[in-house]
Order: structure tokens, then sequence, then C-alpha cells
């Protein structure tokens, strides 16, 4: 099947086909979470949406490096390069090695994406194991005249810069209001331009995590190290460079302008950014305490919701929004979430329980259907559509199980694949619904079929009807048929 993938790309801000670099490969980088801390549902939200791009990328048949950094060094607590390091900052108030907070986080974060079923990265280097990198390309943007070092702390030039780029190509941002909204140069600031950010930082005396570097013993700066990451093992320039919208304006700017000036050109053919969150219409944010875990939203302990959701129903979610779009938490739409990710498992399970017929008679084309499944995710990755194509296919099968259309073996295979090609492998979706070990509720269920089975054939319907109406109770459904007593889940 011929495929025309279509992808918004913020730095052009129009869709355009996609066209690797190179045929058949694909070189992404996404920046990782800064690991001082729990991994919020925001992070969770754009690894869960580049996981989906990732996988489709690989269903599609490229050959994709995907790269995906932990920043665990250098990250101060203010974008003006204020503040304390944060990994510092942390260890001080637990009284632990910087290197502890780290590890700890680390872990975290991955047990937390292993939970939401996203596929690994190819390669997930860390900051901190890439210093020489970084200070090799410090050094080559000091000697093409981009940089200057300050009492052992040097700063990318960005008057300098914008004499012969564009600095804000990404955002599109007027470098006037810019200017206008950046606090006034104090006379101890050492920075020449209210705009300048520092690449390298000399550390102070108390400063656990320091190198030394030409200029002094210090840390990198944020950005020089998504730069120097991505440079290494995806070259000076390669496809997709993703992350959070909130990145775009100085993270990624940044990162645009120290590649240029190091390598002159840009970094990355495609640059695509997430939305953000919102709770009941707010903007989720630590400071306005509407902010929850992804543990608090499974097991529910948060005065904001209502009950805990398993983590394939907020995968299911958050791709019912699309990833460009604003994402809104609240206990109405987690509710009906869960109901459609159970319906969509539901319909799943009984394909198994469809005895085929001798000739299919059903009301829609699948191969039309399929290729609007492909359509959809073709046009930006556009998960929303899929998933209406994918109930289009529900309702198909609740339609064959109930008798009223039928299917031979061959489009019963074809229901089969689609399925797995979009809810599992694409969508990244699996049941993990209580009894979803498929195998051991299979048995359990054709013995309780069989003590219903025993009990009609002793005409004792009444426990034969408490059998059944316990189990719809439960949420499990029974219907006797020609071919025997069937089950599904409701």
């Amino acid at each position: 099947m011929q495929h025309n993938l279509v992808l918004y790309n913020t730095l052009t801000r129009k869709k355009e086909k996609f066209e690797p670099l190179h045929p058949n490969l694909v070189g992404m980088y996404v920046c990782g979470p800064t690991v001082y801390s729990d991994v919020h549902l925001g992070n969770c939200r754009t690894f869960v949406s580049f996981d989906l791009i990732f996988r489709y990328l690989l269903h599609l048949g490229y050959k994709v490096r995907y790269v995906r950094n932990i920043t665990d060094a250098g990250h101060l607590e203010g974008d003006n390069d204020e503040g304390d390091d944060k990994f510092a900052k942390k260890a001080k108030l637990l009284q632990l090695e910087p290197m502890e907070i780290v590890q700890k986080y680390t872990i975290g974060f991955h047990d937390v994406l292993r939970l939401f079923n996203a596929l690994p990265p190819s390669i997930e280097p860390t900051a901190t194991g890439h210093i020489s990198e970084q200070i090799e390309m410090v050094q080559t943007i000091i000697d093409n005249g981009y940089a200057y070092e300050v009492n052992g702390t040097v700063y990318f030039d960005v008057d300098k810069y914008t004499k012969e780029h564009n600095y804000t190509i990404l955002t599109n941002r007027n470098l006037d209001d810019l200017m206008n909204n950046t606090r006034e140069l104090g006379g101890q600031d050492e920075k020449r331009g209210r705009l300048d950010f520092a690449l390298w930082i000399k550390a102070k005396p108390e400063h656990i995590m320091r190198w030394p570097a030409p200029w002094s013993v210090g840390f990198p700066g944020w950005h020089i190290e998504c730069s120097a990451m991505s440079r290494k093992y995806l070259g000076d320039q390669f496809d997709i460079h993703g992350g959070g919208m909130d990145l775009a304006a100085t993270h990624h700017t940044n990162e645009i302008a120290q590649s240029e000036a190091c390598n002159h050109t840009s970094p990355a053919k495609y640059w695509m950014h997430t939305n953000m969150l919102t709770v009941n219409g707010a903007r989720m944010s630590k400071s306005a305490g509407n902010g929850f875990l992804p543990g608090e939203l499974f097991t529910g302990n948060h005065p904001l919701l209502n009950k805990g959701y398993s983590p394939m129903a907020v995968r299911f979610f958050m791709l019912q929004a699309h990833y460009r779009s604003t994402l809104d938490f609240s206990n109405e739409a987690l509710d009906a979430a869960e109901k459609g990710y159970k319906r969509l498992m539901n319909a799943i399970s009984l394909l198994d329980k469809v005895v085929p017929a001798s000739s299919t008679k059903i009301d829609v084309d699948l191969d039309t259907l399929t290729a609007r499944c492909y359509a959809a995710m073709d046009d930006d990755f556009n998960s929303p559509v899929l998933i209406a194509e994918l109930f289009e296919v529900v309702r198909l099968i609740n339609s064959i199980y109930d008798g009223k259309q039928q299917v031979d073996q061959v489009a019963l295979d074809q229901i089969k694949l689609l399925l797995n090609n979009f809810v599992f492998d694409v969508m990244g979706l699996k049941d993990d619904q209580l009894g979803s070990d498929n195998e051991s509720m299979d048995k359990l269920m054709d013995l309780v079929i069989n003590l219903r089975n025993e009990a009609k054939q002793n005409k004792d319907y009444a426990t034969s009807d408490k059998i059944r109406n316990e189990l719809t109770a439960i949420g499990i459904q029974l219907k006797d048929s020609k071919d025997g007593t069937l089950w599904n889940k409701i």
C-alpha cells in the first residue's frame, strides 16, 4: 500500500509530506525527562504521543533510530541560568549524592513508561555520560565566533547570532518583544546581552556535580546537552526533533542556534511538539494544586479523582486526543475513555468465539475500512480519527457475534489483522482488564458454563439462572446458541 504520510512541522507552521533525509531510515530525537522528581503526566503524554509516532513509523517499515535523552545534570531552576541546579538542590535537601536522585527517578520513569506499554528508545543517552562531546561543541561555537567566556562561564552570543540568522525561526516570536520581556541585566551580571544563555557554567565551591573544562571546573548548560547528544547519535542533521510545546520557545530555540553556530546547519528537518494538559479546563501545574502523578491516577489516591484507572485506559484516553490538541482530564472524560477502552477489548475477545461461515455478508468493505485507518494515521498521526474507525470495526464484530452478519475465514482473518495492526502494534494497547489472562479466564468460564449446563440437565433452573444473573452482575454475559454457550465481558 502506498503511504503519503504528512506531519505538522512547527518550523514551517504547516503540514508537510514526510520525506526522510535517507530513504527508509528515520532519525528521531525527543527531549527526555529531567530526573530530579517523579515523572509528571504532561511528560507521559509527550512520551506516549512519540511512542505512537515511533510505532507507526516502524509499522510502515522504516528503520528508526529513536534517541530520547535523560537530563541528569545542568538543569538550573531558571531559564535565565539562575538558581540552583535541580539535582544538587534535591540532593542537599535529602542528604543524598545527586546520582542517587538520578538513579531513583530514572528507574521510576522507566517503570511508569513500562506500565503505559511504551517501547524503549533505540538509545537513551545521559547528559553526564556526554560531557566531552558538550565541551567539544562549546569550543567549536567559541572558535566560530558565537560564544564568549567570562570568569570561567561561557555564554552564547545571541546578538552576534541574530545578525546572520533568524533566532526565533521556530516560534516566529518578535525579537524586540522577547528582549523587552527579558529582565534587565544587573550590575553583577556577566552576560553581554539579555538573551545570552550559558553553554558552560563555572561551579561554585559547594557544587557537587562538576567536570574539568578548558574554561573552568564546572557543568554544562541545559541546552547544549541535547545538541551534543543528538549530533553524536543522529548526525549534524536528522529527520524529527520532538518534545512538549513548552520547550519550543527557549530550549529548542537555543538548540537550533547552537547547532547552526557549530555545524552551520539546523539540527532537524521536522520539529514536532505535543500540547499541554488541563484539568477541568485549567492548566495542570504543581502551583495550582491540580496536578497528579501517574501513580495517583492509577490508584485514584488524589482529591480530584473519584477512582483509579488502569494504565491502558489512561493510554487510550490520551490517544483519544490528537497530540497537538490540549488534553483535558476530568472524571467524566476518564470514565468515558475507560468504557470505550473496555468496549474495544471486549470486541477483540469476541473474535476468538466467532465461528466462520461459508460466505461473507457484511455491511462494510474491509479493504475500505483498512484504508481509512491508514489514512487517519497518515494525516499527522490522527489517533482520534483512527479510534473512530476502529469503533466501526467494534460495531461490526458485535453484529457478527449476535448472528446479524456473517464472515468467512478469510474475512475473519482480515478483521483480526486490522485490529492487531492498529490496536496493538500502532496504538500500543494491550488488554490489562481484570481477568485478561485469557487462557486462565477461558478455563474458568468453561468450568462455570459446564456447571450451569449440568444444573439445566438436572432441571435445577434456579441454580442455572443464579449463575447467569451473578455473572451478569460482575460484567460477564452468557449467550446460548446452537454451538453451545458463549460468553463475553459487558
